[in-house]
């Protein structure tokens, strides 16, 4: 039976932060060799990860270095960048060379809502996949989806053939009115659709919790990481056969693969500790961004969403009063960005947030929080 941990490729460790394609190769191979001797094999990246280059990287780190029956790939297709029905063939036949297979394990059309699921009806995306499917390009056919459940459920109405689906699921969205992460479980359950959970750290956000959280999972297993509840939840629930997790350095490789090397269930008191973990976080988080930077791309000002996002909840975290680092590195980002201000209101960033977040409005806090304090002189 496969291991349930999978190597997201969508935080890749980077030599240059500011530079989304400027990959450590020398140490994605080394986490990609590590994840591999530990006898795990899912490997999860996409079209418009990194700049389009992520899939370059997992061609360089794992397919032109190990055997194509060590590992399972899945890729991307997604619907919001088609133009015209040819698109698909291109950017399919592009994906094939770009990752240097001849074919892909797991194939998602990716991000499916409101408007990219319109997009894919228009372009018969669902179709097109379930061809490349027969050609036996594709040997298991999905979506990945960040939507109410009620299109969840009108979507695998419409489309029984699919092999899996997958969600968002983690201990904070599960009944979060936004994300409604135990809704959409259920209907993929309803419907027999075999689950993937991405974000179950939710960008990273879970592996760093309030202190008071934090003492909570202490106090029961003083070994185990934070990072770790979040993992072992979304894996503990029915149906789920992989979890991913956006690895950046090798040691989240060697923590991850750890314990999911004999995967243990969560027991019913380490949920009621979660429980408890989940009231102190929703009291002490600003923005729940997770980090994906779809937000960015279009963003006609250049603005550092989650970079701004990010500086902004650890300074609503932070335990001490006045000046913090979170202003030097704001200062630093908007040399080279757009400040939060420059927001002009477009409001692209929501239509691509699959998280739903109000950014605009976010975004003022942003201003409000760094852009009216002044850092002190250095002379």
């Amino acid at each position: 039976m496969a291991k349930k941990l999978g190597f997201g490729c969508m935080r890749l460790p980077l030599l240059n932060g500011d530079d989304q394609t400027s990959f450590d190769m020398e140490l994605i191979c080394e986490m990609v060799d590590t994840f591999l001797e530990r006898g795990f094999t899912y490997f999860d990246t996409a079209y418009v990860y990194h700049g389009s280059k992520s899939e370059i990287a997992v061609r360089e780190a794992l397919v032109k270095r190990h055997r194509r029956d060590e590992f399972t790939l899945a890729t991307k297709l997604p619907p919001r960048m088609l133009t015209a029905v040819e698109d698909q063939d291109r950017i399919f036949a592009e994906q094939l060379e770009k990752c240097g297979v001849d074919f892909f394990d797991y194939y998602l059309v990716h991000n499916i809502g409101v408007s990219s699921y319109e997009q894919a009806c228009k372009f018969d995306t669902f179709g097109f996949v379930q061809q490349k499917k027969r050609e036996g390009k594709i040997r298991k056919a999905g979506m990945s989806f960040h939507d109410t459940p009620e299109l969840l459920d009108e979507v695998l109405t419409a489309h029984p053939e699919l092999d899996f689906v997958q969600l968002q699921i983690n201990y904070v969205d599960w009944d979060n009115p936004g994300i409604q992460s135990r809704r959409c479980y259920e209907v993929a359950r309803k419907h027999g659709m075999p689950i993937v959970v991405m974000e179950p750290v939710k960008g990273g956000n879970l592996a760093v919790i309030p202190p008071a959280a934090e003492a909570l999972m202490k106090a029961y297993d003083a070994e185990a990481t934070v990072a770790s509840w979040a993992v072992r939840y979304a894996a503990s629930l029915d149906d789920v056969f992989m979890v991913l997790s956006g690895m950046s350095n090798r040691e989240q490789v060697v923590d991850n693969t750890s314990y999911m090397i004999d995967f243990k269930p969560l027991s019913d008191e380490e949920r009621a500790i979660i429980d408890q973990v989940v009231e102190i976080i929703n009291s002490d988080s600003a923005i729940a961004c997770t980090t994906c930077r779809y937000c960015e791309k279009g963003c006609p000002q250049n603005i550092a969403i989650p970079d701004y996002f990010a500086l902004y909840n650890n300074a609503k975290r932070a335990t001490t009063k006045g000046i913090s680092s979170q202003f030097v590195y704001y200062q630093n980002l908007t040399s080279t960005h757009g400040k939060a201000s420059d927001c002009i209101d477009c409001k692209q960033c929501e239509a691509a947030c699959p998280q739903h977040l109000a950014i605009t409005e976010s975004l003022n806090d942003v201003a409000l929080a760094f852009e009216t304090v002044k850092l002190p002189s250095s002379k």
